[in-house]
């Protein structure tokens, strides 16, 4: 008798339980958190959109009639007073993006009074975005959905301590889904970042969470993507090689944005001729100048991406790029100076601005060089995007996807990928922390 056989069991011996999957329970409060995070974080990103639109009218008026820059002037100092009274009750939970922190409170080295920096990080994440500093609305929107995800749980479904953080993550990736109309990128980075482990329990429930939250965003701005850059082209066989060498230029820009941000706050203890919660008027004084010479460039910025994807800007190269060279480094010093201003904001946007001028740079050189044609220069600009901000950020899986969901088109997601992965390897190689939240938050002191 061969009692080699194998026996098997039956699909009645195997499938669960129907309903008795135990994250399904959860799935109707992580919805719920979805939802309302897409609501407040879409009047937040409108917000932010339609003020930055006024300023594209605001400073050429004041360009015209130079008299009205005084009430302009003391105007903005009154916004950086409104800001250091907000943010001194807590300097803790409301300065920067917030991400950090949120990490903090997942590894239980924080607590978050969920209400109080709720309204307080919305109303002055405004007060700092909406003047044009370069800073991103992402951080905040992350902060706010979080927020909103501890108050459910805390307050109305009251979770078991194994569970304690379920609705907060929820809120983190309802949050980031809501700010890009980005689901899959916004659950992505939950995992890639935040939590750093694949969890059913938590993925799926955030996945439901940030899908509510997008299909809230629908009613505010439309289905279409956030940042529709249509691709029509592929670039060349000749022009792999190059996205090589590209790459590791990308990585070592990437290297030194973490080398100023890890600095930004022992360089702003010098600055000791204000509280440090007043130190928003630093770079709120000097946007305005910024602002006069070229309002597109102000805040975080999609307009900005679109301004520097604009190919009929291809009259004569070598003007064009001085001129993006001018922009690199305008937009490079002024996040940094904005970042470590002690305010409220996020460095999404940011990166993701220094990656698109890259992208130009670079695509304005190849073209003119013959390695692609003028058709790919948004390729350059798309995928340099996703490279920089994976090297910088330390994210490169989140990175392809936000770039994906945000511009629209799949059509370059090996270059995107191959470029983002050398950028990647790059800076890891020079020494840049493969988490730029995880080396932000050890830099912070917490008190529990």
């Amino acid at each position: 008798m061969d009692n080699s056989q194998t026996h098997y069991h039956r699909a009645k011996d195997v499938l669960a339980k129907p309903f008795s999957a135990p994250f399904l329970k959860h799935i109707g409060a992580g919805i719920i958190v979805g939802l309302v995070t897409g609501l407040v974080v879409s009047v937040f990103r409108w917000i932010i959109d339609q003020t930055l639109r006024l300023l594209t009218i605001v400073y050429p008026y004041l360009g015209h009639h130079p008299l009205w820059l005084i009430p302009y002037v003391l105007g903005t100092i009154l916004v950086a007073w409104l800001i250091g009274q907000l943010i001194k009750a807590d300097l803790t939970d409301l300065v920067g993006s917030g991400v950090p922190q949120i990490e903090a409170i997942l590894l239980d080295q924080h607590q978050m009074n969920w209400w109080t920096v709720l309204w307080r990080k919305f109303v002055s994440g405004l007060l700092t975005i909406c003047p044009g500093l370069f800073l991103g609305r992402e951080g905040p929107c992350i902060q706010i959905g979080a927020c909103i995800g501890q108050g459910f749980s805390e307050k109305v479904f009251k979770l078991k301590k194994k569970d304690k953080h379920l609705l907060l993550q929820c809120g983190i990736a309802a949050g980031l889904s809501a700010a890009f109309s980005a689901p899959l990128a916004g659950t992505v980075f939950l995992l890639e970042e935040i939590t750093h482990h694949f969890n059913a329990k938590v993925w799926v429930t955030a996945l439901a969470s940030a899908i509510a939250a997008d299909a809230v965003t629908f009613l505010f701005f439309g289905t279409k993507p956030c940042l529709y850059l249509p691709i029509k082209t592929v670039l060349p066989n000749r022009a792999y090689l190059w996205l090589i060498v590209l790459g590791i230029a990308v990585g070592v820009i990437a290297f030194l944005f973490q080398y100023f941000i890890f600095n930004l706050k022992w360089w702003y203890r010098k600055f000791t001729i204000l509280p440090n919660y007043y130190h928003s008027i630093l770079p709120l004084l000097l946007v305005i100048p910024v602002g006069l010479w070229n309002p597109h460039i102000l805040g975080g910025s999609h307009n900005f991406i679109m301004y520097v994807a604009d190919t009929s800007m291809h009259a004569s190269w070598l003007p064009l790029l001085g001129m993006m060279t001018l922009f690199l480094f305008l937009r490079f010093f002024g996040t940094m100076l904005a970042y470590g201003a002690t305010v409220p904001g996020g460095i999404f946007m940011p990166i993701f601005v220094l990656g698109s001028v890259i992208g130009a740079i670079a695509g304005i050189i190849m073209i003119h060089a013959g390695i692609i044609p003028a058709s790919c220069y948004l390729n350059i600009i798309v995928i340099s995007m996703a490279a920089y901000f994976g090297a910088a950020e330390g994210v490169p899986f989140s990175a392809v996807l936000l770039v994906t969901e945000m511009v629209g088109t799949i059509q370059q997601i090996f270059p995107m990928m191959l470029l983002t992965f050398v950028a990647y390897y790059t800076s890891m190689l020079l020494g840049a922390r493969p988490s730029i939240y995880d080396a932000l938050r050890q830099q912070m002191v917490f008190e529990k």
